[in-house]
């Protein structure tokens, strides 16, 4: 039988930490037997896990054993990981044992060293964080899981609950797999990544930048077939010195700004109205249905009929 460690460290969200335990614990092989062993291991018998406190069954010394091992999100990503955690990780990753982090447990992972030179992601809220503390790591933002074989990493806790389900497909799979999904009352497979949870908020402008009544004028003019020159003219600058304040101010291009500011717009329209996409499309500017689709899918990371599914917030 395989056996799954969860190791709880002081912290732990406690929705991160079920997760695999749930995830796991009711797989079932063809002839209804469990397929893993699960055990939660701590560095200290009691864990606080915020609203309560975890007496973790087993110790460190029970990740020698794991053939996974699953590390959580903790809530404080400025506490230091225990030595000795850090090097039974380390320890395991050497004897071959599979490492796979849920949500912010990928700080945890990354404190090992592992996965320096890896792909890896995290909730999108911490990734930037991730990436700045750990450059050595490959960080990807827009994505529910990243496998790279023996270390997995996965964005938020619903994403967790995809990878451990992509976990047990590659273990025992498709059939088992799906019917522990049936059973989460969870598709197998999720569209899209986590872009389309991601907030596209625009990058501030400076409190009495040259270019807030620019980006005032952009954001009330967004259904204008708008170009450069356009924009240029109403700011009355030529392109060239507006695409250099502009990226000065920003961080971004005039018309990076207009297409994130396109695309905002229609996702509030695709999440209140029942407004056709490609009606949507005009009404937001874009030329072509088609032209919008590409420019969404590239930026949300899903198709806008998709992301209706997922988001809209009226019926019908």
């Amino acid at each position: 039988m395989h056996t799954v460690a969860v190791l709880a460290l002081d912290g732990v969200i406690p929705f991160d930490l079920s997760t695999p335990v749930e995830a796991f614990g009711r797989t079932r092989l063809p002839d209804g037997r469990p397929a893993y062993r699960v055990r939660v291991c701590a560095p200290a018998e009691d864990v606080d896990a915020g609203a309560f406190t975890l007496r973790a069954p087993w110790s460190l010394d029970a990740l020698a054993e794991a053939d996974t091992i699953v590390l959580p999100g903790v809530s404080d990503l400025d506490v230091p990981v225990p030595d000795d955690a850090l090097d039974a990780l380390r320890d395991a990753a050497a004897r071959g044992t599979r490492l796979a982090s849920i949500c912010s447990g990928a700080f945890v992972l990354a404190a090992t060293g592992l996965l320096d030179g890896h792909r890896a992601t995290t909730h999108w809220a911490a990734a930037a964080l991730l990436a700045a503390r750990h450059p050595a790591v490959d960080v990807d933002p827009d994505v529910l899981y990243v496998d790279n074989g023996q270390l997995l990493t996965s964005a938020g806790a619903a994403a967790g609950l995809d990878l451990c389900l992509h976990m047990i497909r590659r273990d025992l799979g498709s059939a088992v797999a799906a019917d522990t999904a049936r059973q989460a009352v969870m598709p197998l497979e999720r569209e899209g990544g986590q872009a389309q949870f991601i907030v596209h908020d625009h990058p501030p402008a400076p409190r009495g930048s040259v270019m807030e009544p620019l980006l005032r004028w952009i954001e009330d003019n967004t259904r204008r077939d708008l170009t450069l020159d356009d924009l240029a003219a109403q700011a009355g600058m030529s392109v060239r010195t507006l695409n250099r304040r502009f990226r000065e101010q920003t961080g971004t291009s005039p018309l990076q700004w207009l297409h994130r500011a396109r695309i905002r717009q229609a996702q509030y329209l695709l999440e209140t109205t029942g407004h056709p996409v490609d009606r949507i499309a005009a009404q937001v500017g874009f030329g072509s249905p088609t032209a919008f689709r590409d420019r969404f899918k590239r930026l949300v990371g899903t198709s806008p009929h998709a992301y209706r599914r997922a988001f809209r917030s009226v019926p019908g």
